[in-house]
């Protein structure tokens, strides 16, 4: 008869096997990124499977950032991204609170109403954000991707934050009120830093949404003096040719700072996708 500590050794050993597996799924295809970025231009359309190919170079990211606008598109991504990380995290924090505590006319429907706009593509929301833009004329600038893509991430941040917010128990800002917190006290100094992990959650789902979009900003902007990372790498691709080393390189830069905030808020990130889930 076989030990259950037996079974469960291979039990784990199999879940290592497939996960491993999963995992290298995963990053080939970003290593044949990286591999054609450090080809030799000559060399660029050769099917060969190398990693690493013979005299590789780095002539690719030097032109990246000496022959091409790469760091204005790179600055004008940031200051967007975060402006939309600060207008998202911001409105989220106090309108899914407000939804958790409040009980007001309309909050049923207009939670309803914030998920369902989940429901349609980007695309259907195009046309009628372009017009309002033009309208207020504020096409063709930083602002109009600010306000694209914070109302594009706030309706799934908002109820992430109202979901997190009912996980805290309303006895804590009961307490502070007995103490004298007043309202804006008992959220500034209790709530908020209990709800870190979705604050967390909430920033980089903010961060992610202005810092990698392609399509909204390809309709809203024009100006080439305002273009973002994915709009400017779009450039390296023609009807006539492709500049693969270019654009793999670019890819590869575009993809460190999200894999860097994953590092970096890690440890916040499980307990922000689980506890936000549930009530109790």
């Amino acid at each position: 008869m076989r030990k259950p500590r037996d079974l469960s050794l291979k039990g784990k050993i199999a879940a290592y096997v497939v996960l491993s597996v999963f995992t290298l799924f995963s990053i080939y295809p970003i290593l044949r990124v990286f591999a054609i970025s450090i080809r030799p231009g000559d060399r660029l359309l050769s099917k060969s499977l190398a990693i690493i190919p013979p005299d590789a170079n780095l002539s690719s990211y030097v032109s990246l950032f000496t022959d091409e606008p790469f760091l204005t598109w790179m600055a004008n991504s940031a200051l967007v991204s975060i402006l939309v990380t600060i207008v998202g995290v911001g409105l989220a924090a106090t309108a899914g609170y407000a939804f958790s505590r409040y009980k007001f006319v309309g909050r049923d429907s207009a939670m309803i109403g914030l998920i369902t706009t989940q429901m349609f593509p980007v695309t259907m929301l195009l046309l009628p954000l372009f017009i309002m833009l033009i309208k207020l004329k504020l096409y063709d600038s930083y602002l109009s991707l600010i306000i694209a893509y914070s109302a594009t991430a706030l309706p799934f941040t908002t109820w992430q934050m109202k979901g997190y917010y009912d996980t805290i128990p309303f006895s804590l800002e009961e307490a502070a009120a007995i103490d004298g917190c007043s309202q804006f006290s008992t959220f500034w100094r209790i709530v908020l830093p209990l709800a870190t992990p979705a604050l967390v959650i909430t920033a980089l789902f903010s961060f992610m949404t202005a810092w990698s979009e392609y399509l909204v900003a390809a309709v809203l902007i024009q100006n080439k003096d305002l273009f973002t990372l994915p709009l400017g790498l779009k450039m390296f691709q023609s009807s006539m040719e492709t500049s693969w080393g270019l654009y793999s390189a670019g890819a590869i830069i575009v993809s460190i700072p999200v894999v860097v905030l994953f590092l970096f808020l890690s440890r916040w990130l499980i307990s922000g996708l689980t506890l936000g889930s549930v009530k109790g």
